[in-house]
């Protein structure tokens, strides 16, 4: 078919005009949105040309156009697409259904959900950037573009063994039926056997649990992890039973700094600071015999007036000595949650405007986006870990040493 010729000298006088006199280069109206509209019609009619010259059974013809409203960073125009008798054109330069051109426009949008903004804000920014005008359902439909991929990274195939295993929960509000729930959000942080940081994986479930953390481990052993050599975790109760049920040999090291807030909330103001000194003296000893000599001044000291917070660390001490069987730079690594921590402050940076999200999934869709923006950061290995693994290898033996 015959094309309808445009006037080039025509519209270079005009852009260059145009932009002499302030006129947006972009959006509805911008100067360039009439190429573009152009090329992309061209290349429509060459594909319908082509098809046509292939069509089996013969005698198919073109039958008229049909016009659709395109949005893309260069503009929203009207885009004309070839039809033809027998329906069956399937048009490859923009398709069918797509009214989003190029994946450059939902990366932007992706990309700003992903730091936090709402549907509401993500529609006032692609007007004011790119003169375009999109719902807030549009929005949606491009973020449920990634529910594959989340559950693809959910699913995906693990190491067989991580010598360091971070467990802990953050929690947020979720509409459900009507009501506005709290539900907990489970990640796990590891170190692999090269020193390399990684999430594992995310989970909801209604409150934080024993029994849901069981349900994780059991997910993590399913998807290939066999052993774990430490595992840090805070001192929820009967979290250590359900680590012995999935992973027996794993030695587990509950957070100092968790231990440490537990018990100064016993503490009257007035006696906090030298009561930490008493603490820091266990915690920083060099041995697990001077650690169990500093818990005995320590009770001697402050047994009498705060019991409930000495009675806390000698109920959980088991937990909490784990990591004097190591030497200072494991020490260092495992005797704290921080470093899972730190994740969770990043991402409560992206979700702190959030009063509550709309669903569960809602939820992993901007915890999934945050994880990829966090862990693209991660290109180092944790500091001295060609030591670490020396001395993980004499501790561990062929439980290091197993290959993937």
């Amino acid at each position: 078919m015959e094309q309808e010729s445009f006037d080039y000298k025509k519209f270079e006088k005009e852009a260059l005009e145009g932009l002499k006199s302030g006129k947006e280069v972009f959006g509805k109206e911008g100067l360039f949105t009439p190429l573009l509209k152009r090329f992309l019609e061209i290349n429509l009619e060459s594909e319908m040309d082509q098809h046509l010259e292939n069509s089996k059974p013969e005698g198919n013809k073109r039958n008229g156009k049909s016009s659709k409203t395109v949005r893309s960073t260069s503009g929203t125009f009207e885009l004309e697409t070839p039809r033809d008798r027998h329906s069956s054109f399937e048009p490859q330069a923009v398709a069918k259904r797509q009214t989003f051109l190029g994946d450059d426009l939902e990366s932007k949008i992706l990309s700003l959900y992903g730091k936090g903004n709402s549907y509401e804000q993500i529609c006032r920014l692609m007007h004011e950037f790119y003169g375009l005008q999109i719902s807030s359902a549009q929005i949606s439909e491009i973020t449920d573009k990634i529910i594959p991929e989340i559950q693809e990274w959910q699913n995906r195939p693990l190491c067989n063994m991580y010598p360091f295993v971070w467990l802990d929960a953050i929690h947020y509000k979720v509409r459900s039926n009507g009501e506005i729930k709290s539900r907990a959000l489970y990640n796990i942080l590891a170190v692999n056997k090269y020193g390399g940081k990684e999430l594992l994986g995310l989970y909801v479930s209604e409150q934080e649990s024993a029994s849901m953390w069981l349900q994780v481990l059991e997910d993590l052993q399913n998807r290939g992890v066999n052993d774990i050599l430490i595992i840090c975790t805070d001192n929820l109760k009967g979290f250590s039973e359900a680590i012995a049920s999935i992973y027996p040999k794993t030695i587990v090291q509950s957070c100092i700094v968790h231990q440490i807030r537990n018990s100064t909330k016993y503490v009257v103001y007035k006696d906090r600071a030298e009561f930490v000194e008493d603490l820091k003296a266990i915690y920083k000893a060099t041995t697990l015999e001077a650690a169990e000599i500093a818990m005995d001044k320590m009770e001697e000291n402050w047994g009498e007036k705060y019991y409930p917070a000495i009675k806390s660390w000698r109920n959980n001490w088991s937990k909490l000595s784990s990591f004097f069987d190591f030497s200072q730079d494991i020490r260092r690594i495992m005797y704290t949650t921080n470093i899972i921590e730190g994740v969770h402050r990043q991402m409560r940076k992206v979700t702190k405007t959030k009063g509550a999200f709309s669903s569960e999934m809602a939820l992993k869709k901007l915890i999934y986006l945050c994880i990829k923006d966090i862990t693209a950061k991660w290109v180092g290995i944790q500091p001295n870990w060609g030591l670490v693994m020396s001395q993980l290898q004499i501790k561990f033996g062929e439980r290091f040493t197993q290959d993937d």
